[in-house]
């Protein structure tokens, strides 16, 4: 039945689609037609392609432009930005760049300096930060809304707290928490901390690979799939009420 409503439903928008050619050419070069803006999750930039690992996630709907490098079991997520038009992004091995974050580099800038951005292993980069023309070793992670700005080095298992702003060339030495607007020592990191590091960026691997299975499903899958998910589900619903009706009749009457 869902099957059979699912294919009424296509044939239904399949000729709205073919009236809505028809109106546009008997309006001739008068008619309006809507312009949709079609999204390119790996796009060129003059001479320089993206180039992703195939044991890399990358979310439909993140960008990655230009001369950008992602490595191995990584992952971009959700409405990342990732914009190699005037120089080079590398992303190593394991490391997660989380939903919205945007990273892009630098071709001059103040100092005069030609600047890539280099992202290290294992680094975990949470959501809507940004990086631009910095570098950030092994194991790092970067919290929600912090800003890397040019020339800035982050080092290994170094930590960069939310909302935080990394200013132009400052060096963030090895196991140590930054914070702040503008972004200064505020602690060393614990071991238990450092464990954290590893799992973490393990854990964001292991969840992309869902996402990946689930991204290469098609809608005709998918939706057959919820189709039949709220058909148990009713059906349970049902044997659910005739078991309570069945047990209220069994019940010993009142004298």
């Amino acid at each position: 039945m869902g099957r059979a409503l699912y294919s009424v439903g296509f044939w239904i928008r399949e000729t709205g689609q073919a009236l809505d050619r028809l109106g546009c050419r008997l309006q001739g070069k008068n008619h309006f037609r809507e312009q949709l803006s079609r999204h390119r999750t790996l796009m060129n930039v003059f001479d320089k392609a993206p180039i992703v690992h195939k044991e890399a996630f990358v979310a439909p709907c993140a960008s990655i432009i230009g001369n950008v490098h992602v490595g191995p079991g990584s992952s971009i997520w959700y409405g990342c930005v990732l914009r190699g038009d005037a120089n080079t992004i590398t992303v190593g091995a394991g490391t997660n760049i989380l939903d919205n974050s945007l990273v892009h580099v630098a071709k001059s800038n103040l100092n005069g300096k030609v600047l890539p951005t280099l992202i290290g292993d294992n680094v975990t980069i949470c959501n809507s930060a940004v990086l631009h023309g910095c570098t950030v070793e092994d194991e790092s992670y970067i919290g929600a809304s912090a800003t890397v700005l040019d020339g800035a080095h982050v080092e290994k298992q170094a930590v960069v707290h939310s909302g935080a702003l990394v200013r132009q060339n400052t060096r963030i030495p090895s196991g140590e928490v930054w914070g702040g607007n503008p972004a200064k020592f505020l602690r060393k990191v614990t071991d238990k901390e450092r464990a954290f590091f590893s799992s973490s960026a393990v854990d964001y691997s292991n969840l992309a690979r869902v996402h990946a299975s689930e991204n290469t499903k098609n809608l005709d899958e998918t939706d057959f799939k919820k189709l039949l998910s709220k058909k148990n589900a009713r059906d349970a619903e049902y044997d659910s009420l005739l078991n309570d009706l069945t047990l209220s009749e069994n019940l010993p009457k009142a004298p």
